[in-house]
């Protein structure tokens, strides 16, 4: 089965220049529109503006990090609805368990793989 995900905007918020190239080549390719931001506040302005269907937000970043931008996110009426995928080096209980508290919808641990990417896609967004 061939994923269609021509139209869908996805969000990538990481303070990694390569993470980001990484999962907006994936995310291309399979058809996506890719909006990426390199912190929570740079990714807050651009939310706005840009209604991603789902957002994959990195956990370390500098400023605002990946707990407070999601929870910012979650908090916010407009997109409490817009899936937030955690996307973290470290796979620890506790991180995951922290992550489910700000409101994330799932927890991918990096480096990830294109099916992980398109398989979070696949389950939290419905038109896809």
């Amino acid at each position: 089965m061939e994923d269609n995900f021509e139209n869908l905007k996805v969000m990538v918020i990481d303070d990694s220049k390569t993470i980001r190239r990484t999962a907006e080549t994936l995310l291309k390719k399979a058809g996506c529109t890719v909006i990426t931001a390199t912190d929570g506040f740079d990714a807050l302005s651009k939310i706005a503006d840009s209604q991603p269907s789902i957002i994959f937000v990195d956990i370390m970043m500098p400023r605002l990090d990946g707990y407070q931008t999601c929870a910012l996110i979650k908090n916010n009426s407009a997109f409490k609805s817009t899936p937030v995928i955690m996307l973290s080096s470290k796979d620890g209980l506790f991180d995951k368990a922290k992550g489910r508290i700000v409101g994330s919808d799932q927890y991918l641990t990096k480096p990830f793989s294109k099916e992980e990417l398109l398989g979070a896609i696949r389950e939290h967004v419905a038109a896809a």
